[in-house]
This record gives C-alpha cells, sequence and structure tokens, in this order.
C-alpha cells in the first residue's frame, strides 16, 4: 500500500473523476483501510508515495505481481495510459527489484498495460483474467499472455464496454476459485460466456451496486473488505462464506478507485 500524502484529483482520467478532496478524511479513510487489511490476516508492506504522483496511492496499477516455478517472484511493469502515470512505474518496479522479484519487461511500444487494476488472478493460482478496452489494450494483453504461457498460466482476455468501468477491478472480483462477483452490463456481450465457463456461480449486482465500488472489493482469510454493503451482497457474501468488513473509502471513489485499487496482494 501507498499512502495518500500526494493524492489529489488534478487530471480527469475516467468519468468518476471530481475535484475537491479532503486531504484529512482522506488520510483516515486510507488509515482505516490499512487497519482493516491487518485486522483481516494481511502483513501490509509500504511503499513511499513520490510528490507530484498524485495517483501513486492507487497501488494495484503500477506492475503485475505472480510466482512460478520457473522464474519464482516475478512483477510484469505497467504501460500507463495516462503520461502523467508513468513515473510511478519506475518507483513500484525498484521497490520489487530490491526485495528479489525478478523484472519481465515487455514490449509494449504503442500498447498499454495496467497492471492488476485489468489483471486478475483466479484463486486457484493457475490461470489470469484480463481485462482490455479503456486503459489496457487488447495488444497489450496478447503479448502479456504469450509471456505468461511460457510460465505455465492461461489468459482470458476479457473486453469491457462501459467507460465508468475502466478497469477490470471495477466490476469483476473473483470471491474464490468457485465463485465471482461480476457487473454484467460492464462486460461486451461476447466476453460474458467466457466468464460463466470460468466460474461454477456468478454473482451479478445492479448497476447502482456496480457505480458505489463493490465489485472493487478484497477477500482476505474469509473476510471481504468492501466500501459498502448492500442487502443483495450480504446475501451473496452469506452464500460464499464471506465476513463483510465495511471502510468508507468515498475520498477516494473522486478519483474513480476504491478498495481494491488501493493495493498489491504479494502472495
Amino acid at each position: 500500500m501507498c499512502p495518500p500524502t500526494f493524492f489529489d484529483v488534478s487530471e480527469p482520467k475516467n468519468p468518476h473523476m471530481r475535484v475537491a478532496i479532503d486531504r484529512v478524511r482522506a488520510q483516515q479513510q486510507w488509515e482505516n483501510l490499512h487497519r482493516a487489511m491487518e485486522q483481516s490476516g494481511l502483513k501490509v508492506e509500504i511503499i513511499d508515495p513520490v510528490q507530484g504522483l498524485e495517483d501513486m496511492v492507487f497501488a494495484a496499477n503500477q506492475v503485475f505481481v505472480g510466482n512460478s516455478a520457473i522464474l519464482g517472484r516475478f512483477i510484469v511493469p505497467s504501460r500507463m495510459r495516462h503520461a502523467s502515470r508513468h513515473k510511478e512505474v519506475d518507483f513500484y518496479v525498484e521497490w520489487f527489484r530490491h526485495r528479489g522479484y525478478h523484472i519481465i519487461e515487455l514490449e509494449l511500444t504503442g500498447e498499454y498495460l495496467e497492471g492488476h487494476g485489468d489483471l486478475l488472478w483466479h484463486p486457484s493460482g493457475s490461470r489470469i483474467w484480463a481485462g482490455h478496452g479503456f486503459r489496457s489494450t487488447r495488444g497489450a494483453v496478447d503479448r502479456f499472455a504469450l509471456k505468461m504461457q511460457e510460465l505455465g498460466f492461461s489468459v482470458t482476455p476479457l473486453e469491457l464496454a462501459d467507460p465508468y468501468f475502466y478497469h477490470l477491478d471495477t466490476c469483476f472480483c473473483p470471491l474464490n476459485q468457485d465463485a465471482v462477483l461480476i457487473y454484467a452490463g460492464a462486460f461486451s456481450p461476447s466476453t460474458l460466456p467466457s466468464i460463466r465457463e470460468g466460474f461454477r456461480r456468478v454473482h451479478e449486482v445492479s448497476h447502482d451496486e456496480a457505480m458505489q465500488f463493490i465489485p472493487n472489493g478484497v477477500v482476505a482469510n474469509g473476510r471481504f473488505i468492501t466500501p459498502r454493503l448492500t442487502e443483495n451482497l450480504e446475501r451473496i457474501l452469506s452464500q460464499e462464506s464471506l465476513t463483510p468488513i465495511v471502510v468508507d473509502t468515498s475520498e477516494f471513489e473522486k478519483s474513480g478507485g476504491s478498495v481494491f485499487c488501493m493495493k498489491t496482494l504479494l502472495d
């Protein structure tokens, strides 16, 4: 996680973005999320924020993190769609390099790939779901897929169709190996069969729930950390034996991000 010391909304990058960040409230919300992560059994590592990089707090985007029998721990650096976010990648790559991660550099000239914003591990660890259409490009996903195939991982592309759900993590959240939480309206119709083939149970949220960032939650040790709890979500979590933990992220939602966006899972 990266503290929100320099968090701000200075450039519109998605339809959610609006100005007037309350920095004090943002810091409090981030600390509450940090605490919820630890109370859910996660050990939180911190990367230092950098002045001028207001989106660095969204730690899901700068790299893709994995572990393979061939390479061990590795990362794939992102190529961010917006130029104002390019420098974030270097700081994250160095953080991982100093901790012994293998760096897989892809040739992404003319393409974009935005880390765990669009690249989500299946809970089994055997495959990766890859969103494309607004931030990551299909060409980048295809190049990523070829490299992951060399490491023994399959990649399933998922085309996003609604600009409010510009990253896969805003509309798609695996709950366990058999179940996923989605907002179906975020995807092109041709994509939905791939999701239904990949999970035994596909739980859907409404457009209103999705706009409240409910699919942007984090599963951790039997808990589901979420910015809000609706009757529908409560019913789904009960069915999947997950306990909801509600953490307000309203200041970060002004920039189009919530719980999942503010962390990268290392394990």
